[in-house]
């Protein structure tokens, strides 16, 4: 191929590799020109951003000068060691990329729905009062006093009857019969 970087050997790449590992510059720079195109490509093809894809080269030949003691060319070639190492680090990118895209997303989603709405459980149980307030004035006098007493004040039904003057089964009835029209005129189903 005219104009290509000249190919090297595998055996020359292993040489290479020995050289660098004793902190060798020069023969870093020759392991680069002749591993850098095909880590480029292998990076760009996986994550299809040339931006980030030269981040992830560029980090790839970081960790070639810095681990380039522990290549083993009884493992294999330096080629493959070399490609190898790039496809992993440009999948951790995508993990990396990936994750952080999905805690934005759920970060963004828990922005969007606060867990508690306070002016709006306000504004309901204010209706609610209301309309509790409204109800209790359809009771006869008797029935509201004693619902009152009861329910409001806590007291029992024999308190209730004592209180008011009258028999503990009027009390009792006037009771239920003001808490069965209370519950018609909420709606509240049985």
């Amino acid at each position: 191929m005219a104009g290509s970087t000249p190919t090297i050997e595998a055996s020359d790449l292993s040489a290479l590799f020995s050289l660098v590992a004793r902190g060798d510059q020069e023969a870093f720079g020759k392991l680069y020109d002749a591993v850098s195109g095909p880590v480029l490509g292998l990076v760009i093809t996986i994550l299809r951003d040339p931006a980030q894809s030269e981040e992830v080269a560029q980090e790839v030949f970081v960790e070639l000068w810095r681990t380039a003691a522990r290549y083993r060319s009884d493992r294999g070639s330096a080629m493959n060691w070399v490609l190898t190492l790039a496809h992993r680090r440009a999948v951790d990118r995508i993990r990396s990329t990936t994750a952080a895209a999905n805690r934005e997303h759920r970060a963004a989603l828990l922005d969007q729905s606060p867990a508690y709405d306070e002016v709006s459980e306000q504004v309901e149980a204010r209706l609610e009062r209301q309309q509790v307030r409204r109800c209790m004035k359809t009771l006869t006098e008797l029935q509201h006093q004693s619902v009152t007493l009861a329910y409001y004040r806590g007291l029992t039904y024999r308190e209730v009857a004592e209180l008011l003057g009258s028999p503990l089964g009027t009390v009792k009835t006037r009771l239920r019969d003001g808490l069965i029209r209370l519950r018609d005129c909420l709606g509240v189903t049985v």
